[in-house]
């Protein structure tokens, strides 16, 4: 494709940093229409099928000038978008990331309306990923939209990357486009994924997924000096665990003053504590399952544990100290189901300061980047060594019945979006 011709625009480019602004009407029922769509399209994980969501997603890019789009199923039922829009002069690639897929619905009787409805009341949008994140994604395509009208205006490539099975950490949506696309790389990656435009995500805590089984041996619960209760091993491996709590990190110090200075902006909006998790090991036990009948001694006890790692610290370390503290336990075996490292992008990163300048020129204040306790697929780019800032919507009833999102917000971040691409790729 031959690119446009190149335009004396600079990064002040009033023509298209001004392009949101001045069509606001316009970008809002765009990005509302979007949104309604998508919503409407059903995309839960599991089974994570986004076959029909990518297939509205290629439909509309259809219509973007330059735009070369192309669909990308990892396995069935998943599929995965690709769309490029390259600039008037060669430069950087930063890449637009979304994912296609949501939670489930849980129980309906919960929902005051089908969880698909997408109904429009009171400036929002109600339904299953209207905000994680069907809304983020029409933000970035009505973002892409915008610098597809400007493209004699910036230099490089701008790719938006669609993918499925995020809420199973997108083995076979994100880190598959990354290992077979060579497009969905890039030298920097913007994501819209839930969370506040206020506080620009920079980095987020690893994990580790662990089963534990402990083994027993049974007998009547009146006679228990004739058995060992599984449940009571299970017991002692949970509070050997529950000690990777206390244990010392030595966090980066630009890290910690980054979590601290966010403070006072991130815990109003994420929960107060949430700096201390930041900067600390987490221990959940999510599930515990052990024994038949109260008057038996149990056989056999599970659980199954989310631990979570700031960074400062590795999988390899906690996993280490992990089969220390069971060791010592009789009857006890683990598996680990799930790991993966935290991650950090340079708070001086030319990302940051794009997306930072960009929040402060659509909200009149700075944004304060800070770590993100949840996972997302940012991790995966920040292990390709790709800068990675996630910047999006505030997410209402996350993960649970009428989930919205505020109809405002969403030219908000899309606003951010376009100043930030436009201003990252058209820096000298």
């Amino acid at each position: 494709m031959t690119p446009p011709a190149q335009s004396q625009h600079n990064h002040d480019s009033p023509a298209v940093l001004s392009d949101l602004v001045t069509n606001a009407g316009a970008a809002q029922e765009r990005l509302t229409e979007i949104t309604q769509r998508l919503v409407r399209i059903p995309s839960e994980t599991p089974p994570s099928d986004t076959r029909a969501a990518a297939a509205a997603v290629m439909e509309i890019l259809e219509d973007i000038d330059g735009a070369e789009t192309t669909l990308h199923r990892s396995e069935h039922p998943i599929d995965n978008v690709v769309s490029v829009l390259r600039g008037s002069r060669p430069g950087k690639r930063l890449v637009l990331n979304g994912h296609l897929d949501t939670y489930p619905t849980g129980d309906r009787a919960g929902w005051s309306d089908d969880p698909f409805s997408a109904r429009l009341e009171n400036g929002r949008i109600y339904g299953r990923g209207a905000a994680d994140m069907k809304g983020g994604i029409a933000c970035a395509i009505v973002a892409f939209e915008c610098m597809a009208r400007h493209r004699d205006a910036w230099a490089g490539e701008l790719v938006l990357t669609l993918a499925g099975d995020e809420e199973r950490m997108g083995e076979l949506g994100t880190k598959f486009l990354l290992d077979t696309v060579p497009e969905a790389s890039g030298d920097a990656m913007l994501c819209g994924d839930v969370g506040s435009p206020l506080v620009p995500r920079i980095g987020e805590k690893g994990m580790i997924w662990l089963d534990v089984f402990a083994i027993g041996h049974p007998a009547h619960g009146a006679h228990v000096h004739r058995g060992a209760s599984a449940v009571d091993r299970l017991r002692q491996a949970m509070d050997a665990l529950a000690t990777l709590r206390d244990r010392p990190i030595d966090m980066p110090a630009e890290i910690r003053r980054t979590i601290e200075a966010a403070k006072s902006v991130s815990e109003p909006l994420a929960g107060d504590g949430e700096a201390q998790v930041l900067q600390s090991i987490t221990v959940n036990f999510g599930r515990i399952e052990g024994g038949l009948t109260g008057n038996l001694v149990a056989d056999k006890a599970e659980a199954n544990i989310d631990i979570r790692l700031p960074n400062g610290t590795s999988v390899a370390e906690v996993e280490a100290e992990i089969g220390r503290l069971l060791a010592a336990i009789e009857g006890i075996n683990f598996d680990v189901t799930r790991r993966y490292e935290p991650s950090w992008t340079d708070p001086d990163d030319p990302l940051v300061a794009a997306v930072c300048a960009a929040g402060n020129a659509v909200l009149g204040t700075d944004p304060v980047p800070n770590g993100r306790i949840g996972g997302s697929d940012a991790r995966l780019y920040r292990a390709a060594g790709i800068p990675t800032v996630v910047c999006g919507l505030t997410p209402h009833n996350l993960g649970g019945p009428d989930e919205y999102v505020e109809i405002a917000e969403l030219v908000t971040v899309a606003k951010i979006q376009v100043h930030a691409a436009f201003r990252y790729l058209s820096a000298r």
